[in-house]
């Protein structure tokens, strides 16, 4: 099988997918990365952990509708051409 543009499409849609079905309560407190409500100072560099998180969270709100676009096209695409 090529690696083709196709595919790297498709693992990128997968991934996004993947982040945005990660609940916060149910999931990633489990494994100690839940909602984290310590305020930092002024000043002081984010964690590591809470950028992540802030990135998960980010993506989760502004891909939320393109997502479902792309999956639909997605779907569709698969369904014709296989």
């Amino acid at each position: 099988m090529a690696f083709t543009l196709w595919n790297l499409f498709e693992a990128t849609l997968l991934c996004l997918n993947a982040v945005c079905v990660l609940h916060e309560e149910r999931f990633l407190a489990k494994v100690g990365w839940g909602v984290n409500h310590s305020v930092q100072g002024f000043g002081e560099a984010p964690t590591v952990k809470s950028q992540i998180l802030n990135l998960v969270r980010s993506i989760r709100t502004v891909m939320r509708i393109p997502l479902i676009f792309l999956n639909v096209l997605t779907i569709v695409f698969k369904l014709l051409l296989g």
